[in-house]
C-alpha cells in the first residue's frame, strides 16, 4: 500500500542518504520505476505533476494504476505517491483522490500568502495521515509551463514555513529544472547550510536533480538534503532508446509497431537511469 513520505525521509536524513523522487507519465514509466526500486530494495517517491495527472486521465486513474501495480508486482519497498509542484486546488484534488503525499508550491506567492495556504494544508494532511512538502524560493527552469530563474531562498522564510508543521521543505539554492546551462554557477551551499541550521531535523528537498555533478549531490546530502527529484534525465533516456528502436525499423515487417515492444527499450533505459541515481543517492538497501 502507499505510504506517507514522512518516515522514509526522516530516516534518510538521519542516515545521510537521499530518497529519489522519479516522476511518472504513463504505465511504462511507473512499472519501470517500481521494479527498479524493488530490485534495489530502495524506498521511492513517484512524482506526478499536474500536467502528467491530466495526461493520465486524472488523479484517481493514477492512484488506481499505482495501487494495482503495487499488488500485482508484489512491491514490498515503501512507495509514496506525491503531487509535484501542486497548486492549492491541485493539492485538494489529490487529497480526495488518494495520494499519500503532496507538494504545495507557494513559492511564487508573497510569503504571507504562502504561509497562510501552507498552514491550511498542514491541518488537512495531518488528519489524513499524508505528508506535505512546501517550497520557498522558486526553482529555476520550466515545470509544466511555470518558469523560474533559480533564485536562492531566504533562510528566515524557510524557517517560517518549516515551523508550520510541514514534513519536508524544498528551498531554492540556485537549482533549476531541465538541463543546466554551461554558465550555471552551481548550488549555493552557503544558503543550504544556513537553511539547515534554522530548520533543524527537517528533511530538505533538491529539485532539478538532472545534471548536478555527483560531488555536489553528495555535499547537498551531507547538508540535510533527503529527497532528490529526477525527471529530465528519465525523459532523455526514454526518448533516446525509443528513437533508436524506431530508427532501426523494427516494425514487424510492415505490420506496424507493437506498442509493447516499441516502449520496452525506453522503459529499460529508465530502469538503468533510476538504478544509477539510487546508487548515487545512497538509498540502495535502505527499504
Amino acid at each position: 500500500m502507499l505510504v506517507s513520505a514522512k518516515e522514509m525521509l526522516q530516516k534518510a536524513k538521519a542516515g545521510h542518504y537521499a530518497v529519489g523522487q522519479f516522476n511518472i507519465n504513463n504505465l511504462e514509466w511507473t512499472k519501470a520505476i517500481l521494479l527498479t526500486a524493488e530490485e534495489c530494495k530502495s524506498p521511492v517517491i513517484l512524482g506526478v505533476s499536474e500536467g502528467a495527472g491530466k495526461y493520465m486521465a486524472g488523479y484517481k486513474t493514477v492512484v488506481g494504476m499505482v495501487n494495482g501495480m503495487l499488488e500485482e508486482l508484489k512491491i514490498t519497498v515503501p512507495v509514496a505517491l506525491h503531487l509535484d509542484h501542486g497548486s492549492y486546488e491541485g493539492c485538494m484534488k489529490c487529497i480526495e483522490a488518494g495520494f499519500s503525499s503532496i507538494m504545495f508550491d507557494g513559492s511564487h506567492f508573497p510569503i504571507e500568502e504562502n504561509v497562510a495556504k501552507t498552514k491550511e494544508l498542514v491541518a488537512i494532511v495531518n488528519e489524513k495521515g499524508m505528508s506535505l512538502e512546501a517550497e520557498v524560493g522558486a526553482i529555476g527552469g520550466e515545470e509544466d509551463g511555470v518558469v523560474g530563474k533559480g533564485e536562492c531562498a531566504d533562510p528566515e522564510e524557510c524557517k517560517r514555513i518549516a515551523d508550520l508543521g510541514i514534513d519536508f521543505l524544498a528551498a531554492g539554492i540556485g537549482n533549476i529544472h531541465g538541463k543546466y546551462p554551461e554558465n550555471w554557477e552551481g548550488l549555493s551551499f552557503e544558503t543550504l547550510d544556513a537553511i539547515q541550521k534554522l530548520t533543524g531535523d527537517m528533511p530538505l528537498v533538491l529539485h532539478g536533480g538532472t545534471g548536478i555533478p555527483a560531488d555536489m549531490i553528495k555535499k547537498a546530502i551531507s547538508l540535510g538534503v533527503a529527497k532528490i527529484n529526477v525527471n529530465t534525465e528519465c525523459q532523455l533516456s526514454f526518448a533516446a532508446a525509443t528513437r533508436k528502436y524506431v530508427e532501426e525499423g523494427k516494425d514487424l515487417e510492415g505490420k506496424g509497431f507493437d506498442p509493447r515492444k516499441l516502449l520496452k527499450p525506453g522503459a529499460e533505459a529508465i530502469m538503468a537511469t533510476v538504478k544509477e541515481k539510487m546508487e548515487l543517492f545512497g538509498s540502495v538497501g535502505k527499504a
